[in-house]
């Protein structure tokens, strides 16, 4: 069911688990249908209709449209028939029909129009489309119209060349009156189909002609009698509708004809009509689509119609039993693939009839088929009409022999000697066609089949099936045998019948043996799936690496997720059903063979495999014993319940690695577990359950390495503790390292958890108990066969014989406590004699009750060894055997000698019973024995080219508890260490459930399974505790004790080694940890002097660098400087600061809009403008600072670098041709040391850098004589420094400081070219550095320390290089700022424009100006005297500001108060004395003569809110001077509380003389004049009364007011990601006024952009690109709308940064895929926001690459 956006958003689905997903070729909406949905969830304007009777319509209002309609439309369809050529080739030319299609638009656009009119119109369109009469009327070319004639003519050419014939052409006739009959459509036995030849058009049968090419596969015709005539090659037009659809496919659907033709659906007539239509025409669209090159649109837009026809259940059933729709579909299915079929070569070669799909055609590799099957699949989801199907026998034998098609394709043969040379990719095309063709259809009929009555359904599928299965044995010349390397991954027949077994024991109660066939079908059914099993083995062995990567792909497809439920569990399940049935030796056997380690099987310590090579024995064995314990472990299909096995899949994804909720149900086939409950929203429902009950919810995290995290779902600790099942891991795995990534978590947690502090073994589960139709599969856990295997090994691991691991003893175990925990029934044989022990060892057991067998002692074992052997020679005669030497150590040894060996000759017991078994089997067709036999012999015994091999007689005197008892003592490394725990305590037989034995390594298996032998008999318990008893050592001393002090001391010096290794890890670990402490805060050269001052004289000190690249340290020097490497980049980041609290919305409405005319960049550049207007351009370049936009800001990774070095290793990088993301033309490299992106190396200034601690006292000279040092200081000239390398790394950094930003952030002057320019940017680049760093401190300095950046500040120098290009600027002393700040002088108005008033001036601007053209390095008390100065100013202007903003009465009050206090000593220290004084100045020009032009927000009478608007109207000015001052004479910033942060500034900065208690503070007692203060007021205040007199209307506006920015934030985002996507998705841009491909939003300012729109292209700019340079300079950050992720733009590249939105599971949904609803993550945006404002993007992101300006 799909619903439109806005139907949807106005239902009620609170709470529904739904997805959004935008569709591509329209569709239509399921609203109103109540065929589709309950009317509860129709939207408010459907449910109105569904209630409401509808009026008819006027007849006369529709006349004038049954009029024109049919001829309108049969002009159109003239249209279509005109220019339809058919062309030579049978491709029509796409550039024609593009054409025509073009021409038509308008008219197919007219009929669209109608269809939105309402039903009224459709009603008519639709009786128009569906008239017979009007079409025979119009179209048939009867008549006189010669024009009407041609179009029909060209009809039938058409017709013609599709194939296709009138029905009068063909004996046949036409589809309405004659169904197709089931009769014609039973294909005949595929074994004689080949040899048939096709008649019309198909041509000769290919006769297994010997001529056919080695390499080539011929491709196979079957005879055209396999499918009905009348369905494939007959159409008859009777009305419009039937030939629009028809041409609609002729020009491969027409997105505009596909959406006419769905508008009309509302139309319930027309529906039936155009389904039926689309029926008739199925055959027809089958063909088209075959020839078709845009196969992958025309499959969308034919699924987009079909889904809506055929997702309606009660149409699908008419559709079905009027149209024969199952016959057509089944019959058009059989012949697409009957166009691709090819000699399968399974098997035998030569003379295999059976034919498969060659998975090269672009048929398969394209995926051709998915409508059709798709369709299909869709239709038997309705009962009705899977109904239908089960119960057609001629239905079901023509699909099997379409699954049949499939069975054996992508045969893969193992490559001996050479590579391959071109590895086929067929294998995708083999694996998607089994699942989507056999598989999902097998699902679909399965979900009809889960009630009793359902049973004989069932029944046919199994007949057919097995008859198909039949054939296909003789088809391919089957015995016995399969043929050897060769394996085939596609069995669809072996799995329809696996399924449906397990479908009628489960849901139907079936009797299981009423459905099996006879032994001999079970042995051949069951030879395939095995041979799968082995070669999984083997492909993971090693064994077809000359096969290429490509089979690999196959194993791991086989198991992955969503093919694991129709492949791997049916083939296993089929594996089972046979074991439960066949004999248990024939079957373990059998098992060994295929996995060819029979050989490996014996007790001699030596043999020779005549199968495999000795390097892949090992994990051949491993493969095989895990395939066992997989068989007899998994209970999948043999009793677990659909929430078990749910519970169970999703424990061992979990157990694998922690999930997200999307990967879970990705990896979990959800589909399938639906469809065995069937019922899809409990499932889900239960799926939320389950996952709640195993798993815990980790929130999503941000790590500091800048990966961002899911939410992920991880296992709770009690289902670690009691559900990890290793072998449902094993099954599950694709990639053999998850099975060890489960292992290691589990390790992790017992070790946490303080269960087990070792390696632990895999946990040993208990099952699910087996449905008793299964219980035959225990007895493969009881055959003798089984158990020689199991002693055999224990015996080959405890001799520690070579090519066996710990693997293969784990599994071993796990077997045996499999057969401890199902015994068969209580053994009968307890009180056994012991006499009867004393078997002939060709017998090796009594019994074959592992419980029984376990105590069986083995004394003498037949070994084959080759004659050849030194051992033979000195072998005592075979008679001796069994003589009494048992007793003396010596013969024991010799015996052990004589253990090289060659074959084994465990199974002779075992050939005789297979061979029994197949005559058994065979008994009827003796000819088949002769055949058989031979090939069988040959596996057993070694052929004759090896040498000649002789028995001899080895001494074992063992039993399987014996073995395990020394095990014990061999795993734990000491002799005696088992001691049987019921000695100790008797409970333990009794309650044997214990959780210390649920958790352990090889020893707690050992111990769990001899406690498990002993509770199951009381002989096993009496013998337990007789081995342990005897205090002889163990047998063979000597031998196995060397043997055993070899492993031990190996295994110390194992464990030593591994120590050695740890504590080398550790200490590296710390080092490496030290060192990049040390490394990311190399010292800036503030950061040198602790070091430095602690080691070495204060006097002598200079900065020493260390070279990251050469690894010298030594100071820089003139000739050699060394320099910091920084990242130079623009930021805008401070001119987005708004001057209000409140952080803008993301507009989501039209009413919503941002103007940023209120940005701090904005009202700056404003200011610029209005003093530029008025005032000298020189000086009005002095009065403010550039920068807010397109700033340059300037980091360090704090690592230094010769200069030198640097120049190299560019080159190097030059040369490198390794792409990078970074470009090194543009200068960009990467820290040598740290890999942090940088573009720039800031040269450092030489010099003794102690000197600066020097001045930290105060000076006791007077004001005027530092203001005179100061003036005289500012007088010298800078003189040109002398050509060193330093100069001239200085200049180039200075260069690249500029070039960083763009032309316009750079030039504000009206004259081109002025030095004023660049005066201003470089002291603006210090201003934005200060800035910038108070903003990384949360705008103010109440924490105090050192700079954020830690040591890694780079301003120091920066000021050096600044400083030097500034002293090359005099300024005239007669405009010199400091003159006007510290003498009276009088005033000059001849020039036409003045300079600025110096109250209008921005007082950290003269700051920077002052400092920086002071020559370096600067005294302290120069700089204090400079900050006194300047205060003054500062105050004088607050003061003037807050003139402005009192009433007149308030200043006549003011007025007055100060000029009684006027005369007072403390006078030039008293704020309303000095307050006054202005008042009085500025009265005199025309500041207070306009209207009160704005209310004030606070009172001002309040003497205390008056302190507090003066405190804070010079805060901004002490933070940037306080951080001046530290950067240039080091000393950490002092913290304190917000409301002290002037004090603590103003004593900081040598303001304060003595530090006064707070509650007696005014600001006022930090000024200190060096002149009188009220000349200096009164001179200040004269200039702006003159430029009052001339303009009046701007002398208050250009006062500098209090400045309140709020820190740059980026723009709030709406909690609903839907919100955004519904307002943007549709929003046209505002420059091309179309809807964008791919819109974004800035999220900085608002703005809405196409990406890579070519449409707003400007200059090869995109818009992206071009808006990231206008409102960030160079940074952009977007939110594309269509992909919910942003996306950051730096410079000339870009990266992904991921989502600020995730779903209810903590996810992103990138690209909107999954369309779950999406939220806000405020933390995540909070992290992109930090990141934006500390410019750390180039650090934190790593993935970035060239956008090439085309974003």
């Amino acid at each position: 069911m799909s619903l439109c956006a806005e139907c949807f958003h106005q239902g009620e689905h609170a709470g529904h688990d739904y997805n959004m997903f935008r569709s591509q070729a329209g569709g239509a909406c399921d609203c109103g249908d109540s065929n589709v949905m309950r009317e509860a969830g129709f939207c408010k304007r459907h449910r109105i209709k569904s209630n409401s009777n509808v009026p008819c319509v006027p007849k006369d209002l529709l006349m004038m449209s049954e009029l024109v309609l049919p001829q309108f439309i049969f002009s159109l369809i003239q249209h279509l028939r005109e220019g339809y050529n058919e062309p030579a080739l049978d491709l029509p030319s796409e550039k024609d029909l593009h054409k025509i299609l073009q021409v038509l638009e308008p008219h197919v656009s007219f009929l669209e129009d109608l269809t939105k009119m309402g039903g009224a119109m459709r009603s008519v369109l639709t009786q128009v489309l569906t008239s017979q009469q009007f079409y025979k009327d119009l179209s048939s070319g009867v008549g006189e119209n010669a024009c009407a004639k041609k179009s029909h003519e060209k009809y039938l050419i058409a017709l013609k060349g599709s194939g296709l014939a009138f029905p009068e052409d063909k004996i046949a006739c036409g589809m309405q009156e004659q169904g197709a009959g089931t009769s014609t459509l039973a294909v005949q036995g595929l074994a004689g189909a080949t040899a048939t030849s096709g008649q019309g058009d198909s041509s000769d049968e290919e006769d297994q002609d010997g001529s056919q090419g080695v390499g080539k596969r011929k491709r196979v015709k079957l005879s055209s009698t396999t499918k009905d005539q009348s369905i494939m090659d007959v159409l008859k037009h009777k009305c419009f509708l039937e030939e629009l659809l028809f041409w609609t496919i002729k020009y491969e659907f027409p997105q505009k004809m596909v959406t006419f033709l769905l508008n009309m659906l509302p139309d319930q007539d027309y529906k039936i009509a155009f389904t039926k239509t689309f029926v008739q025409h199925y055959a027809f669209i089958m063909k088209t689509l075959k020839k078709s090159h845009e196969s992958d649109t025309m499959s969308n837009r034919i699924v987009h119609i079909s889904v809506q026809l055929f997702s309606n259940e009660e149409l699908a059933r008419q559709v079905t039993e009027e149209c024969q729709l199952l016959d057509i579909m089944v019959t058009v299915l059989l012949y697409m693939m009957e166009s691709c079929l090819i000699k399968s070569e399974l098997q035998d070669e030569e003379n295999s009839l059976h034919v498969v799909v060659n998975c090269g055609e672009a048929l398969l590799k394209n995926n051709t088929y998915w409508p059709l099957v798709s369709d299909f699949i869709n239709i038997l989801s309705h009962q009705s009409v899977a109904k239908k199907f089960l119960e057609d026998h001629g239905l079901l034998v023509t699909w099997m022999n379409f699954v049949s098609f499939f069975q054996g394709m992508n045969l893969n043969k193992r490559e001996l000697n050479e590579h391959v040379e071109f590895e086929s990719q067929t294998y995708y095309a083999a694996f998607a066609a089994e699942l989507e063709a056999c598989a999902q259809p097998m699902w679909g009929l399965l979900s009809h089949c889960k009630v009793r009555e359902t049973q004989e359904y069932t029944r046919n599928v199994v007949r057919y099936c097995l008859e198909a299965l039949q054939d296909w044995f003789d088809a391919i010349n089957f015995v016995d045998e399969p043929a050897p390397n060769q394996v085939t991954f596609h069995l669809p027949l072996h799995r329809y019948f696996a399924m449906f077994l397990s479908k009628a024991v489960k849901c139907q109660e079936l009797d299981l043996d009423t459905i099996l066939p006879d032994q001999e079908m079970l042995m051949k059914l069951m030879i395939h799936p095995l041979q799968i099993q082995a070669s999984l083995s083997e492909i993971h062995s090693n064994m077809w690496v000359r096969n290429g990567l490509q089979i690999k792909g196959q194993a791991m497809t086989y198991v992955q997720s969503h093919f694991c439920n129709s492949m791997i569990d049916p083939d296993i399940y089929l594996l089972q059903v046979c074991a439960s049935r066949l004999d248990p030796d024939y079957f373990i056997s059998s098992v060994f063979e295929r996995f060819k380690v029979v050989d490996l099987l014996t007790m001699a310590s030596q043999h020779q495999n005549t199968v495999l090579d000795s390097e892949h024995e090992r994990s051949m064995l491993e493969g095989a014993l895990t395939f066992l314990v997989l068989l007899l472990s998994l209970r999948l299909h043999l009793g677990m319940t659909d929430d078990e096995i749910l519970r169970a899949e999703m424990v061992a994804q979990l157990c694998m690695n922690d999930r997200t909720h999307s990967s879970l149900l990705d990896l979990i086939s959800l589909e399938y577990i639906n469809q065995c409950t069937h019922m899809r929203m409990t499932g889900s429902l239960s799926f939320e359950s389950v996952l709640s009950a195993v798993a815990d919810f980790k929130a999503p995290v941000f790590e500091p390495g800048g990966s961002m995290q899911q939410g992920m779902y991880t296992p709770k600790a009690e289902v670690w503790d009691k559900e990890f099942d290793p072998v449902m891991v094993i099954l599950r795995t694709v990639y053999r390292r998850d099975v060890q990534s489960a292992m290691d978590r589990y390790t992790a947690f017992l070790k946490q958890s303080g269960k087990f502090p070792g390696n632990p073994w895999p946990p040993y589960k208990k099952r699910t108990p087996l449905h008793p139709s299964y219980k035959g599969l225990i007895k493969l856990l009881h055959c003798k066969t089984l158990h020689i295997v199991l002693f055999t090994l224990l015996y080959k691991i405890l001799m520690d014989h070579q090519n066996l691991s710990e693997h293969v003893l784990c599994m071993v175990l796990y077997l045996i406590e499999l057969g401890l925990e199902n015994s068969p029934e209580q053994e009968s044989d307890e009180e056994e004699s012991a006499g009867g022990q004393e078997r002939c060892h060709d017998s090796w057991f009594p019994g074959s009750n592992l419980v029984s067998n376990m105590r069986h002692f083995i004394n003498y074992v037949r070994v084959r060894v080759p004659e050849t052997a030194p051992e033979v020679k000195r072998e005592p005669p075979a008679s001796t055997s069994s003589d009494g030497l048992a007793s003396s150590q010596s013969s024991r040894r010799k015996s052990l000698q004589r253990e090289n060996s060659g074959t084994a000759q465990v199974f002779s017991l075992v050939a005789e019973r297979r061979k029994k078994f197949q005559e058994i089997i065979n008994r009827n067709t003796s000819e088949a024995n002769q055949v058989v036999r031979p090939k069988t012999s040959m596996k057993w015994s070694a052929p004759g080219a090896t040498p000649q091999l002789t028995t001899a007689i080895l001494e074992v005197k063992e039993s399987i508890l014996s073995l395990l008892i020394k095990l014990h003592h061999k795993l734990s490394g000491k002799q005696n260490s088992y001691y049987p725990p019921w000695l100790d305590d008797v409970d333990v037989l009794i309650h044997p459930e214990i959780p210390r034995y649920s958790h352990g390594d090889g020893m707690t298996a050992v111990e769990r399974i001899l406690l498990k032998a002993a509770i199951q008999s009381r002989l096993n318990k009496r013998i337990i505790e007789e081995i342990c008893r005897k205090v002889t050592p163990p047998v063979p001393p000597k031998k196995i004790s060397s043997a055993e002090k070899k492993t031990l001391d190996k295994e110390e010096r194992r464990q030593k080694a591994r120590e050695r290794q740890q504590k080398l890890l550790a200490e590296f670990a710390s080092r490496q940890k030290s060192f990049m402490e040390t490394a990311m805060d190399v010292e800036s050269p503030e950061a040198d002097i602790a070091m430095e001052v602690a080691t070495s004289e204060q006097h002598v000190s200079e900065a020493i660098y260390d070279c990251v690249i050469c690894g010298q340290s030594g100071p820089s020097t003139e000739d050699r400087p060394t320099g910091l490497v920084v990242l130079l980049q623009a930021s805008s980041v401070l001119g987005q600061c708004r001057n209000s609290t409140e952080p803008k919305r993301l507009p989501t409405t039209e009413e919503e809009q941002i103007y940023p005319w209120d940005t701090c960049a904005a009202l700056h550049d404003v200011r610029l403008t209005t003093l530029q207007r008025y005032f000298r351009d020189s000086s009005c370049l002095q009065a403010v600072s550039i920068g807010w936009e397109g700033g340059v800001y300037v980091q360090t990774c704090g690592h230094t670098l010769h200069i030198d070095c640097h120049k190299s290793y560019m080159e190097s990088l030059r040369n490198d041709q390794v792409l990078q993301g970074f470009s090194v033309d543009k200068g960009e490299f990467t820290c040598p040391l740290c890999r942090q992106f940088a573009n720039s190396v800031l040269p450092c200034y030489p010099g003794n850098n102690v000197e600066r601690s020097l001045w930290q006292s105060h000076s006791n000279k007077c004001m005027q004589d530092l203001v005179q040092e100061v003036e005289d200081l500012q007088e010298q000239l800078g003189t040109f420094p002398s050509e060193t390398n330093l100069s001239k790394e200085m200049e180039s950094v200075m260069k690249d400081i500029k070039s960083t930003t763009q032309k316009k952030y750079t030039d504000y002057s009206k004259t081109l070219g002025s030095p004023d320019n660049d005066f201003l940017f470089m002291y603006s680049v210090a201003r934005t550095n200060l800035e910038l760093e108070l903003v990384h401190r949360g705008g103010n300095l109440c924490s105090g320390g050192a700079s954020t950046a830690g040591k890694r500040s780079c301003l120091n120098q920066l000021f050096h290089v600044l400083a030097m290009h500034m002293r090359l600027y005099s300024i005239d002393s007669a405009y010199n700022p400091w003159r006007k700040l510290t003498q009276p002088i009088q005033n000059k108005n001849s020039e036409q424009l003045p300079e600025v008033p110096v109250l209008y001036r921005d007082v950290s601007s003269l700051l920077l100006i002052q400092i920086l053209t002071m020559p370096q390095p600067l005294q302290k008390e120069h700089f204090t005297c400079i900050i006194k100065v300047l205060f003054t100013l500062l105050y004088t202007q607050a003061l003037a500001a807050l003139s402005v903003k009192c009433s007149a009465e308030d200043r006549m009050a003011w007025k007055e108060s100060g000029a009684l206090r006027k005369h007072t000593s403390s006078g030039e220290k008293s704020w309303e004395v000095l307050l006054g004084h202005v008042i009085t100045e500025l009265s005199k020009g025309k500041m207070y003569e306009e209207g009160e032009t704005e209310e004030l927000t606070v009172v001002l009478v309040n003497p205390d809110s008056v302190e507090c608007y003066l405190q804070q109207f010079c805060l901004p000015f002490l933070r940037i001077a306080s951080l001046l001052q530290h950067h240039l004479f080091g000393g950490d910033l002092p913290s304190c509380q917000e409301d002290e942060e002037f004090t603590v500034l103003a004593s900081c900065l040598g303001l304060l003389p003595s530090f006064q208690s707070a509650h007696q503070f005014t600001s006022a007692s930090c000024l200190d004049w060096p002149v009188p203060a009220f000349d200096m007021i009164s001179q200040w205040c004269s200039e702006l009364d003159s430029f009052g007199d001339r303009h009046p209307d701007q002398v208050k506006a250009l006062l500098i007011q209090e400045p309140k920015w709020d820190l740059p934030r980026l723009l709030q985002l709406p909690e609903n990601y839907n919100t955004i996507f519904q307002y943007y998705h549709r929003k046209t841009c505002t420059v091309c006024t179309k809807v964008p491909k791919d819109p974004a939003v800035c999220l900085v300012c608002g703005t809405f952009v196409c990406l890579k729109g070519l449409c707003c292209k400007q200059q090869s700019y995109c818009e992206c690109v071009l808006h990231s340079q206008n409102c960030g300079a160079g940074t952009g950050i977007f939110l594309l709308i269509n992909a919910s992720v942003i996306i950051i733009i730096r410079g000339h590249r870009f990266c992904l940064w991921g989502s600020v939105y995730l779903d209810a599971h903590g996810e992103e949904d990138r690209d909107l895929r999954r369309g779950k609803p999406l939220y806000i993550c405020k933390e995540r945006y909070k992290v992109l926001e930090q990141q934006w404002v500390s410019h750390t993007f180039d650090h934190i992101n790593k993935r970035w690459g060239p956008h090439y300006n085309g974003l």
